[in-house]
This record gives C-alpha cells, structure tokens and sequence, in this order.
C-alpha cells in the first residue's frame, strides 16, 4: 500500500513539471538546472520506491546535500531574478507561505533521498 502512495506521489510531481513544461516554464536556462536538479531527485526516488540499487549511497548524500540546498537558494533567491512578476505589497507573507507549501510538497522527496543515501 505505502509503494502505490509513493508512485502516486512520484507520477504528481512528474505531472506537475509536464504541465508546467507544456505552459512554457522552462524558458530560462536557470530554470533548466532545476530540471536537471529535478530529474536527478527522482531517480533517486525511483531507486528508492523500487528497491533497487543505482550509484552508491554516498553519491545519494552528496545529490541530497546538493539538492536540497539548490531548491532553497533556487526558490528563495534565484527565481526572483529571472521571472517578470513585479513586487507587491505582501510578497514576504506570500513567498513565506510559498516556502511552507514547497517543503509539504517536497517534504517527502526529501526523506526518500535520505533514506536512499543512508
């Protein structure tokens, strides 16, 4: 039951980044690492839910270590610069807000890397 609930989870955020793929989100080259980034996690995660070995886990932390903290300085800092959305009053409480729905949503990406690498 857990393993559907994780490719469950696997085939949303596989569908999330089509969709925003399709809608013309990755125009940027910044926002092509985070693909590269994107796609390396889940074949971390893909390993993870199948059970099956692919690189070593030190290979996995130091991905986990690179991963995670690309996410937060991609989020917090660097797509600020390359999206044309002007700043408006509240964008602290929005981008706060943000920041607490991407790690809910990225949460569990997180713990299946670090069970993978450890």
């Amino acid at each position: 039951m857990v393993e559907i609930l994780w490719y469950m989870y696997a085939a949303f955020l596989a569908t999330s980044t089509i969709g925003f793929f399709i809608h013309g989100g990755y125009k940027s080259s910044v926002f092509l690492i985070d693909l590269a980034f994107t796609v390396i996690a889940w074949i971390g995660l893909f390993g993870f839910v199948t059970h099956s070995q692919i690189f070593t886990p030190i290979v996995w932390q130091v991905v986990l270590a690179v991963v995670v903290v690309w996410d937060l300085l991609f989020f917090f800092f660097i797509k600020a610069r390359f999206t044309e959305e002007e700043a408006e009053a509240g964008t602290l409480s929005m981008t706060v807000f943000s920041g607490l729905l991407m790690l809910v949503l990225l949460g569990p990406l997180y713990y299946a890397l670090f069970q993978y690498a450890f």
